[in-house]
Order: structure tokens, then sequence, then C-alpha cells
């Protein structure tokens, strides 16, 4: 949460957070042991903020198909915080291309390597691109910021994927919105059998 934007893939903090950022930082820590002392072919992804068709909204998934659901359903969307926050919103096709070539490219093996849009979405604006586009006319409700979210601001750096995979995404946020919308509105039947709030 203290790091200068774009992040970085060689910037690491001690000052986590949650569980969920310690756990991640002690799966790194584990994967480059393994690299480093057993020769092990480990390649780290670092995945920001992904999104798309096949994610089934509910309590405890991410923002955009929670967002998508309420505003079918035409409840007010919920954003903790002033709105001005922001993430890094990759579309899953583009984590799908990234994660191969991380697998085949022996230029990737020992490197942490961030995956990304590498663009800065702001959350209120999120909230209105899916209310567009989905007619909801409720709007959005803001509720308090949650104790442990201090990250403001994320926008990855996607350099060295670039640099070293040849990556480059192609999918925009509002393609991949309507994308994601369509694949819910196909399966709203099925998705309201499961979907747990």
């Amino acid at each position: 949460s203290q790091a200068p934007l774009p992040l970085r893939e060689d910037f690491v903090s001690l000052h986590l957070d949650t569980p969920y950022q310690i756990h991640k930082l002690l799966g790194e820590l584990y994967c480059n042991y393994f690299n480093d002392y057993y020769s092990l072919p480990v390649a780290i992804a670092r995945y920001f903020n992904v999104y798309g068709p096949g994610e089934v909204p509910g309590k405890y998934r991410n923002v955009i198909p929670n967002f998508i659901w309420w505003a079918m359903h035409g409840q007010p969307l919920p954003i903790t915080g002033t709105g001005e926050e922001t993430r890094d919103f990759t579309f899953v096709e583009d984590i799908v291309d990234g994660t191969l070539r991380m697998g085949v490219m022996k230029e990737a093996i020992g490197e942490a390597i961030n995956l990304a849009s590498g663009t800065e979405t702001k959350i209120i604006d999120l909230a209105n691109w899916i209310n567009e586009l989905t007619g909801n006319k409720a709007g959005v409700v803001f509720k308090p910021r949650r104790s442990w979210d201090r990250a403001v601001r994320r926008r990855a750096s996607i350099e060295k994927a670039r640099k070293l995979l040849g990556y480059e995404p192609k999918i925009d946020i509002k393609t991949g919105l309507k994308l994601t919308y369509e694949w819910i509105l196909e399966n709203k039947a099925r998705i309201s059998e499961v979907a747990k709030f």
C-alpha cells in the first residue's frame, strides 16, 4: 500500500495489510527457495484484479461480477471509500495469454512478472460504466472504507512482461465489462442457483 506507481516487481514491502498478502509473499519466498536450491523451474505470475466471463458473483467474490449482478437487479452499487480509489483490472483472456507465455518461455524461470492491464480505473468510474451498461438507475451508495484496506491506488508496471514475454493486453476495460455482462446475462438462471451473498 506504500509502493510508488506503477507497481514494479522489484518493490516488496514487509508492511502488509492482510493475511492474504502475507500468504502471497510467503508463497513467492517458497518458490524462490525451491528455484534457487533445487533448480525447480518456477515462474511467479502476479495477477492484478482479474475479471471476465466465468466468474460467478457472490460473497467474497470480486467487485466486477458483483457490481454487474447488483446492477442487473436494480440495486445501488456499494462503494467503500470515496470512489476515487483505483485498481488495475485485467481481463481473463489477457491473463491466460500471459500465463501461457510464462509457462513456455525460459526467460520467465526464476522471475516474478506482473500480469495486468497496466491502466488505472477509478471505482466510481467502474460503477458508473456498469450502471450505464446495464441500464441501472439506482446509482451508487458510499460506505465507510474498511480499516484494513489502505491501498488507495493500484496500477501495475507491465514493462517486464512486455520485455521478457512479448505480453500485450488486448481487452480494454469497457470491452471486458461488456463481455462479462453478456456472459452473466446468458447464464443468469444458473448463476441464480449458486450465487451466495
